[in-house]
């Protein structure tokens, strides 16, 4: 199977070990986006309190609903070690092309 992607971000290793981690958006994704904009936060929601208490205990809810956070689709991450991305010479924007095959197996 063979998906193509675009780079979305390329962010350093959150522990500071020698790797990246490369964001990919599928092209059909991103069309997708442009035809259609959404809003930031989906779609929103209007939530109404008599009290304070009701709000505190409505809070949850209410956060939980923004669970995206504007993301438009589903974002695919790979890591890679540094000299990995360097060879390939990666920048956000590039297209991309994702290959994945699966292992032969003869016998046990």
């Amino acid at each position: 199977m063979k998906k193509e992607y675009v780079v979305k971000s390329i962010d350093s290793a959150p522990d500071g070990a020698p790797y990246v981690v490369i964001s990919l958006s599928s092209i059909k994704d991103l069309k997708e986006g442009t035809q259609n904009p959404q809003p930031a936060f989906g779609t929103p929601k209007v939530m109404g309190f008599s009290n304070m208490n009701d709000m505190m205990k409505d809070l949850n809810k209410m956060m939980g609903g923004m669970g995206g956070m504007g993301a438009q689709g589903s974002v695919t991450q790979l890591k890679l070690e540094m000299h990995e991305y360097k060879d390939m010479g990666l920048s956000v924007g590039d297209k991309v092309f994702l290959d994945l095959t699966k292992a032969e197996t003869l016998g046990v």
